[in-house]
């Protein structure tokens, strides 16, 4: 029987640490950034979705002076 099969050195049988340090931060680094960034794209989802900007005043009728705008489609 070899020293391998037998468990031998751990630095050459890495098939007994899987999950090494490097291994392990690498996994929780990752798992926070993607943690970070569902958040935010919630919370973004969340204030689009709870806030409705006020009326403005604008034209109600086609026409009008030079700067004025009308509203394609006025909900006031």
């Amino acid at each position: 029987m070899t020293t391998a099969m037998q468990g031998g050195n751990p630095a050459t049988n890495r098939s007994r640490r899987p999950w090494s340090r490097g291994r392990v931060a690498a996994l929780l680094i990752v798992a926070v950034a993607a943690a970070v960034i569902i958040g935010a794209n919630a919370h973004l989802v969340i204030v689009a979705l709870s806030s409705q900007p006020d009326c403005v005043t604008h034209l109600k009728t086609p026409g009008g002076s030079e700067g004025a705008f009308r509203a394609a489609k006025s909900s006031c």
